[in-house]
């Protein structure tokens, strides 16, 4: 039997990949390479213009923000484990790394929440969006969401740290809390009751203003003028498409550690393991970068300046 002095985790996911390991760390490497790219790119963009110092910009930073938070939390250790032959992690590590997923998740929801709060204000409140959405109260809002999200999961690793441990083979990628759970032998019934409470108020705190919002943008959207629905398809389909990409991550990533997934394909259990954590760091640069005309002519107009100052140093 272990107990709570438990040192360290295995790793049960992992394969034997041989000389294509040094093919996959190139990938993953590349994949993170363009992930902090991409993000620091946009984070740097709008605190360097004074146009983008706006509610909803700064809502977008803290996004981007938390991308780089959530990627380093995983691709380093992952860019590790796969040039490694032992898989093992050690417990602070681990505990760590769950701190670092699970807050990421946490303030990317609350983030989106916000986010859809602000482009309920914007769309259905025009005249009083400056009022009620100031520069402070955004401010406000980006620390709150962050501390939030970690008080939570810090509450989460207090009662994980108490547990006496009867294995340590976790089968997956990377340390997730119920798994480690799942190896107590202790009383696990407080963890299971605040995991499910955790759940439930991660899901719901988040969806409340979610719900509210979209549903007074799809009344005006419906009952407004065409330069209206516009207006709302053009600042809210960037928004959406993220929270339903992320949705869909985080619904998985609840199934398939509540449920019995031995049925599916193991390279689609890795697969959408490891979505949530690949996809939307990458996913929300790309189609905020893209759809938000600001940022896009913003970025255009930096390039242009950047290759005429170099077209000029070579005359």
């Amino acid at each position: 039997m272990l107990n709570s002095t438990l040192s360290y985790f295995i790793l049960g996911a992992y394969v034997r990949l041989g000389n294509v390991k040094y093919l996959y760390f190139m990938l993953t490497a590349m994949l993170y390479i363009v992930i902090v790219i991409v993000n620091s790119s946009l984070i740097v963009v709008i605190c360097v213009n004074r146009s983008l110092h706006e509610p909803m910009y700064l809502f977008l930073c803290s996004l981007f923000v938390n991308e780089l938070f959530g990627s380093t939390g995983l691709f380093p250790f992952l860019l590790v484990q796969i040039l490694s032959d032992i898989h093992t992690v050690s417990a602070p590590l681990c505990f760590l790394q769950i701190f670092c997923v699970y807050s990421y998740v946490n303030i990317e929801f609350c983030n989106l929440a916000v986010m859809s709060y602000d482009r309920y204000l914007a769309i259905c409140c025009p005249l009083q969006y400056n009022t009620r959405m100031t520069f402070n109260k955004a401010v406000t809002f980006i620390p709150v969401l962050w501390f939030y999200s970690f008080v939570k999961v810090l509450i989460t690793l207090s009662l994980n740290i108490r547990l006496t441990f009867c294995g340590n083979i976790i089968n997956s990628l990377y340390c997730r809390n119920y798994l480690v759970v799942k190896l107590a032998c202790s009383d696990t019934e407080v963890n299971n009751i605040y995991g499910l409470f955790g759940i439930v108020l991660s899901i719901l705190v988040p969806l409340l203003p979610i719900l509210y919002s979209y549903m007074k943008i799809f009344r005006v959207c419906f009952s407004g003028c065409k330069q209206t629905r516009q207006r709302a398809v053009s600042t809210c389909t960037p928004h959406l498409a993220s929270l339903l990409n992320f949705s869909f991550g985080c619904c998985f990533e609840i199934v398939q550690s509540r449920l019995d997934m031995t049925s599916v394909p193991r390279v689609l259990r890795i697969s959408l393991s490891l979505y949530i954590l690949i996809i939307q760091p990458l996913f929300n640069p790309i189609m905020f970068g893209l759809q938000m005309s600001k940022i896009r002519n913003t970025c255009k107009h930096i390039l242009c300046y950047k290759m005429l100052t170099c077209y000029k140093d070579t005359i």
